[in-house]
């Protein structure tokens, strides 16, 4: 447990890409299995244990401490496994330190009940720093910006096996994952992977602005939108009669269970690159336009465990494809494409996509351009499209490579809208933010009335958000719990110019609308409250005007 609390402490404040994987590394050096098989797990999200949940551990510590100590602790700190593990009464004089793998394997097989008996004479033997890794551990929160994809890498970069190699197998294995760490680390041949799910790193886009533009040859590229959606990767296979469709995020995340009505029978086989969509069927732009993408409509569907019948059919999911990596040839035979030229591909797509003849699954439009002011005439155009956010260009010539090729792709997105609103409420953040207000609720004038419209905790400097909390610490004039609300009059508070995406009306929302990736986009000194925006600025956008 020493290990693992000394890795999740310096994961947590690390930022730097490059440096969390020499950790990883460092740690997969050091730690044999299981610990480093569930450790994995732990951090990439791939492992769930059921006995514990938050409310166990509030009653825990509270029959420990004062109830109200715990809770004016927890508002100040702003995270329950920090919490508890600062004021968990320990007893030194039964010091041990719990192996990963014993700690899970307990946890694993035990009821609710147990677990509440067994896990405070762990928290007794553990100093502060070892009982917040372990709260971490098993609650699964772990928050310290390892994401799947950062875990694979470590994993190529320990033990000398390219990444495609182990994205091929990592689904065939479950936590401690004991097969694959014996082959990584070459004490036993490849596992054979026939009949397992493959996710291939996907291939990435360097941002563009005009002037970078007009220094690429229009001649090389082809151009199509850039849906606002989720990026996603469709695996569909069929062995001994057997069909398996399974649905990933852009992360490698398996997400197929939030989309039924995607993965059932899906009509094709292969492995499709694209986008996934959401329509709102109650929208009565849908009736105009055949089908539109809405992202808010997305929202609906995301992160739920199951899905109701009611919200499958209001919100129905689909595939907007745009590239093709894997596809049966004429005997059946899944065959590789990444090496082929993206134009070679986009062929093979469009007659897939025809045979498939499915409303789930469209192909994504190339945009006709004869030269990049056509283009950008094109990208002006859809800024009064639902579900656009921009134009995409690849190259023709070029094969699909993992991650961020230079030269190869780009996304040029339509400019943010900006306005001008107040900061309403404030609240701590979580981690390295836990005792920072770093989280905003922002309002824009309703008559005489400010209206919050939305929430913001990024965008900013580290000297900005220094200024920022120091701001809310000298003008809270309410206290709500964790949330703090200050000044917000016509002369007195803060300006902030939010950058954002597009604006849904919500009814979900007190005022009506709902902004898609809100942030700070700068601090406006200079203007004063009673100069922010108007609701009316919002229900324009709202109703497909350009800014």
């Amino acid at each position: 447990m020493k290990m693992f609390a000394s890795l999740l402490e310096r994961l947590l404040h690390e930022p730097a890409r490059n440096r969390k994987l020499d950790l990883l590394v460092d740690y997969l050096n050091k730690t044999p299995d299981p610990d480093r098989g569930y450790a994995i797990a732990a951090l990439t999200g791939n492992l769930v244990l059921e006995s514990v949940k938050p409310a166990m551990l509030r009653r825990l510590i509270e029959d420990r401490v004062d109830p109200v100590l715990f809770r004016l602790s927890y508002d100040f700190v702003g995270d329950l496994s920090e919490t508890i593990a600062l004021l968990w009464p320990g007893k030194t004089t039964a010091k041990l330190d719990p192996d990963i793998g014993r700690i899970v394997e307990k946890m694993s097989a035990m009821k609710k009940q147990e677990a509440a008996a067994v896990l405070p004479m762990w928290l007794d033997a553990l100093d502060a720093r070892e009982r917040w890794a372990l709260l971490k551990l098993v609650t699964g929160a772990l928050r310290v910006g390892v994401s799947t994809g950062l875990a694979k890498q470590a994993l190529a970069r320990w033990s000398g096996i390219d990444l495609q190699s182990i994205e091929e197998v990592w689904y065939a294995f479950k936590p401690p994952y004991f097969a694959l760490f014996s082959w990584l680390s070459g004490t036993t041949p490849r596992p054979d992977v026939k009949d397992a799910v493959v996710f291939s790193s996907p291939m990435l886009a360097h941002p563009l602005d005009r002037e970078a533009l007009d220094a690429l040859d229009p001649s090389a590229f082809s151009a199509e939108w850039k849906w606002d959606g989720i990026r996603i990767q469709l695996h569909a296979s069929e062995r001994e009669g057997r069909r398996r469709v399974t649905l990933f995020s852009r992360s490698g995340e398996d997400i197929t269970g939030m989309f039924p009505d995607i993965v059932d029978a899906f009509p094709v086989f292969g492995t499709i690159d694209g986008e996934l969509v959401a329509i709102d069927r109650d929208n009565p732009k849908t009736a105009d336009a055949g089908w539109q993408v809405s992202f808010a409509a997305l929202q609906q569907r995301l992160n739920r465990k199951s899905i109701p019948p009611k919200i499958l059919a209001r919100y129905p999911a689909r595939i907007i494809a745009y590239d093709l990596l894997f596809a049966p040839d004429r005997e059946g035979i899944i065959r590789d494409l990444r090496e082929k030229p993206f134009s070679w591909r986009r062929e093979w797509l469009e007659h897939l996509v025809l045979s498939a003849n499915d409303p789930r699954l469209s192909l994504s439009p190339l945009i006709t351009f004869r030269d990049w002011d056509e283009l950008a005439a094109e990208r002006a155009a859809s800024a009064n499209w639902e579900g656009i956010e921009g134009v995409m260009l690849k190259r023709a010539a070029g094969p699909y490579l993992a991650g961020r090729v230079a030269g190869e792709w780009f996304k040029w997105k339509r400019n943010p809208y900006l306005l001008d609103c107040v900061m309403m409420y404030a609240q701590r953040g979580h981690g390295k933010r836990a005792s920072i207000y770093s989280d905003f609720t922002f309002g824009v004038w309703d008559g005489a009335n400010l209206v919050p419209v939305g929430k913001a905790y990024f965008g900013f400097t580290d000297a900005e958000l220094a200024d920022l909390d120091r701001f809310v610490r000298h003008n809270t004039i309410n206290r709500f719990g964790p949330v703090r609300e200050v000044a917000h009059e016509p002369h007195k508070g803060m300006v902030l110019e939010i950058a954002f995406e597009g604006v849904q009306r919500s009814g979900r929302h007190k005022s009506g609308f709902a902004m898609r990736f809100p942030r700070v986009n700068r601090i406006r000194l200079d203007k004063v409250p009673e100069e922010a925006d108007r609701i009316e600025a919002l229900a324009q956008l709202a109703g497909g005007k350009t800014a």
